[in-house]
Parts: structure tokens; C-alpha cells; sequence
């Protein structure tokens, strides 16, 4: 048998194999040497096949794809540095548990360390980073070698989506020539378990009743307590969780990408200013807790993060679904591996129905202050980033979904951003909390996410522009609202800005872009946003615009620090003055 007949059976097999175990889409960055498995790739009816020339963007791009489907989504490169640009996306994708399989072309064993061009080191290329490795065997057309295809396949799907899922990353070496054989009638016809070689069922962690009730045995012992809630995505967490605290009668602090602040679950125990009233020290006092439990990745606030380290003493469950370690302050007392949703629903039996305590009302006291007091960013007529974030709830349509940029979008997203009934889907990059690769990751969201929006700054805008080409060639419809003050906004709320000599040239980097040239490059529309009635007309006129629309709001870096520092104090002293009275 020839060798292209050979290379053309044992990927249909592979390809056929990935769409078995719920492949449906791949991210393919054009290539030579991964010419034979793009051709085949491109052949298969029920595989979408997306084209992203820039690496970096096509990894980033794919991983939306699989955060917002929760699918195991391939992206496929040729050799040399292109695997290396995939660097950042699958880092992101091991911390944020995304179901990424990673396919990279290689040259054949004998063309590496001899000089031959395109050729670099790479076996483990992404070396921890990714759950599982494989240096897939050469081609062969045997029936143990589309076995082993087929095998391997359906292992890197079962482990991608496994808890936690992650990475997987399979490098196949391919020899010339490289154009595989395509006019078979039976490319994908397997002729063996025509349905999938093999079945890999794996279950949710879980405990036993007898440690439910243990655990809620434990936790009613407790009057004082809280629930933390970060980052989590889980089918049915949000009404499971109010459930549970409904019964003890703790209050949740909402995490804006636990899902926990829209949506028609109950709102009565939510809290959604914590980032602002745990600034300030008598409240935290006045609010400790004598028990914490907590769900998901870590918060976004950094108050909160020092409030849960300041109480080390008190016990702390951390419940983690895929079996890790999120604990960065070393300050559980109980880690307990468990499905989150499976875990609210089965210890509820044998929680203890309370009645309202003086503890929640303390807190949801401090929440009403802080939220009271921070409303009144919207008296600020001029533009503004937390105006902007107060606002976004009531300017949005139901049903969307908002990414939300790191450094400053995010922040303001937490402290701006409160309790609503509206069904609003939040995401972000918070695994490892880089700027790179936002657009392009709010852009693989949108194939299958709609309407959407994404709230970037200009450097995080910037740093992705190559993202854009996806929404032209693809027709997908985004909204991108812009905040644009000319630098990077969150240094001038860190210790730096305390030392202006070298500041604006190290941290502040004003870039002076303007950015409409570029959205029209891509053939997007653009709209340079005036005032607050402009913004509402816009983001209507846009709703009805099909592709690219970007909105462009400029600010004031020096203005939005004391906009924020003038609301944080106020909250403080008028948290300050009423507990004063009560003592």
C-alpha cells in the first residue's frame, strides 16, 4: 500500500473518531505540514472547520468555542514556532478547565536535530501545561495502527472533558508528500464499531451520604457564616446554591462570574458590593464569620481575598468539583471533592431550616449602603467607566452574553456591576488573568452565543487586533464596547502610581491610536461615542447591525481614579458613622 493511501486512512480514522467523542469544531491555522490532516478535516460533512491565519488568535479563538460549549474543541498548526504561538491560549485553558485538544504537526523523527527547517523540539512542548501528551506513531494503514488512531482519539476527548477538564496536546509527525487521498467514497466509512472504537464514561466526584451528613451536621453548629462564590459555570449551581443558603441563612457573596447576580434564581441573599464595603475596616469587624464555605475559581476582588486570609482562623470548606487545589492562601480546613451542584443538593437534607439572623441582616445592611452609595455614579454626567458598568444590566437585552476584559473591565464589572433578574451570561480569561487573546476568545464565544457583547480597554483592544479577522470572515455578530483612556488605567490604582517620575512610560503607555481605521480595515462598524444618550442609541442602532460593531468611549485615567476613590470613601465614612452609633 502507498504511503498516501496509508496517510489518508489512519487521519479519516482519527478525524472520524473526533467527531465521535463530540468534535465539532476545529480551528485550523494554515500550514505545510499540516496539509494532510486539514484536507481531511475540511472533508468531513459534520466537522466545521474555522481558517485563523495568527496562531495565537486561532488558539484563543477555539477556546471560546469550547468555553462557551463545554466541547471538546481542536485547533490544528504546522510545525516550528506556529505550536508555539498556541502557548498562551492553552495555558488559559489548563487554569480555566477548558476542553482544548491541541494537534500540531511535526516533521518525521528523522528530520529533527539536523537542521532541517521548520523544525523545532516539540515533545512536551507545553509541559505541564497540558493534562495529557502524545507522540502519535507514523502513519500506517495496519489495522492495530487505525486502532491506535481511533484509540487515542477518543482517550484525548475523554481526557480533555474529564474533571477538571484541560488541554491535550498530539503531535503527529508527517512525511512527504502530504496531500492524502480524497476521492475515496468511503473516506470516513469505518469499517470496525462503526459508531466510535471505543466508550469512555467517567463519573462526577461525589461523597458518600454518610459525609453529607457529617458535613452538614458540622456546618449547622455555625451561625455566623458566608458563601463565597467565584468563577463557576455548572448546570444548575445558581438555584442549588440559593437553596442551601435560604436554609442556613448565609449570606452569598457573588463572584460577577459566578452567574449568581442575573438570572431568575433567588436574589435575596446575594451580595454584590462586597469589593467596595470590605475596603473598610470596622465593617469588616462588624461582619466576621465563624464559618466559609466556598465554590469555584477565586474572586476577582482583591478586598475579599484579604478578608477570607484575615480570617484564617475560622473554618473554611473549599468544594472543587474537578479534584484541585484552589486555595492560594492556605486557608482551608476542609477540601472536598465534589460535583458543587451535587454537593448543595445532598447536603441540604441535612442542613437545619433557620430563621433570619442578625448576622445577615448586618450584611445585607453593609451590601444596601455600598450599593446606595455607588448608584450615584450615574449623576456623573460626563463618560465614565463605572457608569458605564452601572448601566450595562438595564442597556442590555435578555438573554446576552458579556466578556469582560482583565485589569480595570473586570474590576469595575465587580464593583458596578449588581444583582439583576435579567438572564445575563458573564465570562473572562480569569485562569491566567492575561490581556492577551480577548478578542479573540469573546469571538469564539459568539459562534454559538448570541446577541454578544465585549467591554475591552484599549491596550487589551490592541493586543488582539489579528482577532478581529475572524468576525469578517465568519460574519460573526459582536458588540464591542471600547473604553478607551489611553493606556493601561488599573496602574494608577497601584502602589506605581505613587512614583510618577517613570510612571507614564513604564505603566501609563499611552498608545494615541485611533481606532477607527482599524475596525474598518475589517470591515466593522464604528461609532465614536459623544454622551450617555448617544451610547443608548447606538447600542440599540447596533442591535439590528449585523458583524463587527465597535463603540469607542473615551475617559479621563486620572478623573476615573478619583471618581472610584471619592465613591469608596464615601462608602467608608458612611459605614464608618453608622457603626459608631451602634456602639
Amino acid at each position: 500500500m502507498s504511503h498516501q493511501e496509508a496517510l489518508t486512512s489512519y487521519i479519516a480514522a482519527f478525524v472520524s473518531e473526533l467527531v465521535h467523542n463530540g468534535g465539532e469544531d476545529i480551528v485550523v491555522s494554515p500550514g505545510s505540514r499540516s496539509t494532510p490532516m486539514a484536507m481531511v478535516m475540511a472533508e468531513h460533512p459534520d466537522l466545521r472547520v474555522h481558517i485563523h491565519v495568527d496562531e495565537r488568535s486561532a488558539a484563543f479563538f477555539a477556546l471560546g468555542i469550547a468555553k462557551a460549549s463545554n466541547k471538546p474543541t481542536a485547533i490544528l498548526c504546522t510545525s516550528g514556532t506556529a505550536g508555539a504561538n498556541y502557548f498562551p491560549a492553552v495555558v488559559e485553558a489548563n487554569i480555566s478547565r477548558i476542553p482544548l485538544i491541541v494537534l500540531t504537526a511535526d516533521r518525521p523523527h528523522d528530520l529533527r536535530d539536523v537542521g532541517a527547517p521548520q523544525a523545532i523540539d516539540q515533545i512536551h512542548l507545553y509541559g505541564h501545561h497540558v493534562k495529557w501528551f502524545v507522540e502519535m506513531a507514523p502513519p500506517e494503514n495496519s489495522v492495530a495502527m487505525i486502532r491506535y488512531a481511533r484509540t487515542v482519539c477518543a482517550r484525548a476527548a475523554a481526557v480533555a472533558l474529564r474533571a477538571p477538564a484541560g488541554p491535550v496536546h498530539l503531535n503527529f509527525p508527517f512525511r512527504e508528500p502530504l496531500i492524502p487521498q480524497l476521492d475515496k467514497e468511503d473516506l470516513f466509512e469505518l469499517t470496525e464499531r462503526s459508531s466510535g472504537y471505543v466508550k469512555i464514561q467517567t463519573g462526577e466526584l461525589t461523597l458518600r451520604k454518610e459525609e453529607y451528613q457529617e458535613i452538614g451536621e458540622s456546618i449547622n453548629e455555625y451561625s455566623r457564616g458566608i458563601i463565597v462564590c467565584g468563577p463557576i459555570e455548572l448546570d444548575g449551581f445558581s438555584e442549588a446554591v440559593t437553596k442551601l443558603a435560604d436554609s442556613l441563612k448565609f449570606p452569598i457573596l457573588a463572584d460577577p462570574l459566578s452567574q449568581l447576580r442575573s438570572g431568575e434564581h433567588e436574589h435575596t441573599y446575594i451580595m454584590d458590593a462586597y469589593d467596595t464595603f470590605l475596603k473598610n475596616e470596622d465593617a469588616k469587624k462588624y461582619l466576621k464569620p465563624d464559618v466559609i464555605i466556598r465554590f469555584g475559581a477565586m474572586p476577582v476582588s482583591k478586598p475579599l481575598s484579604i478578608f477570607l486570609k484575615e480570617n484564617h482562623g475560622v473554618r473554611q470548606f473549599v468544594i472543587d468539583g474537578g479534584g484541585g487545589w484552589r486555595d492560594p492562601g492556605m486557608l482551608s480546613t476542609e477540601m472536598i471533592h465534589c460535583q458543587e451542584t451535587q454537593f448543595c443538593s445532598s447536603i441540604l437534607p441535612f442542613v437545619e431550616e433557620k430563621k433570619v439572623t442578625r448576622f445577615l441582616e448586618k450584611w445585607v445592611k453593609m451590601n444596601e449602603i455600598a450599593r446606595t452609595h455607588l448608584r450615584r455614579i450615574n449623576d456623573i454626567e460626563e463618560l465614565s467607566e463605572g457608569k458605564l458598568f452601572s448601566q450595562l444590566a438595564e442597556s442590555l437585552p435578555d438573554g446576552a452574553t458579556v466578556f469582560v476584559g482583565n485589569s480595570m473591565p473586570i474590576r469595575d464589572l465587580d464593583t458596578f456591576f449588581h444583582s439583576n433578574g435579567k438572564s445575563i451570561r458573564l465570562m473572562a480569561n480569569r485562569g491566567a488573568n492575561g490581556i492577551d487573546g480577548t478578542t479573540s476568545t469573546a469571538l469564539g464565544a459568539g459562534v454559538s452565543l448570541q446577541p454578544l457583547y465585549l467591554v475591552v480597554g484599549d491596550l487589551t483592544f490592541f493586543h488582539d487586533l489579528n482577532g478581529l479577522i475572524a468576525a469578517k470572515q465568519y460574519g460573526i455578530n459582536i458588540n464591542i464596547i471600547l473604553i478607551n483612556n489611553n493606556g493601561g488605567g488599573i496602574f494608577s490604582f497601584l502602589p506605581q502610581a505613587n512614583h510618577p517620575k517613570n510612571f507614564e512610560q513604564l505603566f501609563g503607555t499611552p498608545l494615541d491610536l485611533q481606532f477607527e481605521h482599524v475596525v474598518k480595515m475589517y470591515g466593522g462598524h464604528y461609532e465614536l461615542i459623544t454622551d450617555w444618550d448617544h451610547f443608548n442609541t447606538v447600542m440599540k442602532k447596533f442591535a439590528t447591525t449585523q458583524g463587527l460593531k465597535v463603540m469607542e468611549i473615551t475617559t479621563n485615567r486620572e478623573k476615573n481614579l478619583s471618581e472610584h476613590r471619592d465613591l469608596w470613601n464615601a462608602v467608608s465614612q458612611e459605614i464608618s458613622r453608622i457603626l459608631e452609633g451602634e456602639c
